[in-house]
């Protein structure tokens, strides 16, 4: 019998760890010991890295939780020995000869990126693409998010590093029917091709935020898994 699992998250565009923080004190108070990666944006290589030190930070197994961008990062940090499942959420998951870019290319675009800004080598979310990104939160969190959210860099889709844990590992997908920032069709096609347990909710990009127990029962279910 393994031990209680151990939650790892990993954050996406225009996010930062804070963005579980309706998720973390109920993990927290199940047992779980939870840790929110902090990753800067600044490189896939450098962010994922920042992933794999926090599943080297704590104890296994590791159920990994990647939102939009941060599937990204699970899917080449969960080859680690110690992860025993992965949980996507609204999260692009792309295979080893996809970057997270070439994964988009294939199904159209989305209505967030005609409300971006390129400044300072980064691009920013502008006010207007907010509701994009995260309509079905009240206003006052649609600003927190606006507020808080890391900034990328521009080619951080095109960069590239190995690994395609969902090839092995036991995946969990939520699907978000209502994103306006990762194309629902790829949400679903990602969850097909993967062979995850996939789930749907009525949900802007950000699941978490506008329906945290349906996300709780997922990550519930996949630490069932992981602990078994």
């Amino acid at each position: 019998m393994a031990g209680k699992a151990s939650i790892v998250f990993a954050h996406g565009l225009w996010a930062d760890g804070s963005c579980f923080n309706k998720l973390i004190p109920t993990l927290q108070a199940e047992g779980h010991q939870v840790l929110s990666s902090q990753h800067g944006l600044d490189s896939l290589a450098g962010d994922v890295a920042c992933v794999t030190r926090a599943i080297n930070h704590v104890p296994g197994p590791v159920v990994l939780v990647g939102h939009s961008y941060g599937g990204t990062l699970i899917t080449k940090a969960g080859v680690h020995d110690r992860v025993a499942a992965l949980v996507y959420i609204a999260a692009l998951a792309p295979d080893e000869d996809e970057t997270s870019q070439a994964q988009q290319e294939k199904f159209a675009p989305t209505p967030v990126f005609q409300h971006i800004d390129v400044t300072d080598d980064r691009i920013w979310l502008l006010e207007a693409g907010v509701g994009d990104f995260c309509g079905d939160l009240p206003a006052s969190e649609q600003k927190l998010v606006l507020a808080t959210g890391a900034v990328p860099v521009p080619d951080l889709f095109t960069q590239q590093v190995p690994g395609t844990a969902w090839r092995t590992k036991p995946s969990w997908y939520i699907v978000a029917n209502n994103d306006r920032t990762v194309n629902p069709d790829l949400e679903r096609a990602a969850a097909e091709r993967m062979g995850a347990k996939t789930y749907a909710v009525d949900s802007s990009h950000v699941p978490m935020l506008s329906h945290p127990d349906v996300v709780l029962d997922v990550i519930r279910d996949a630490a069932k898994a992981a602990e078994a």
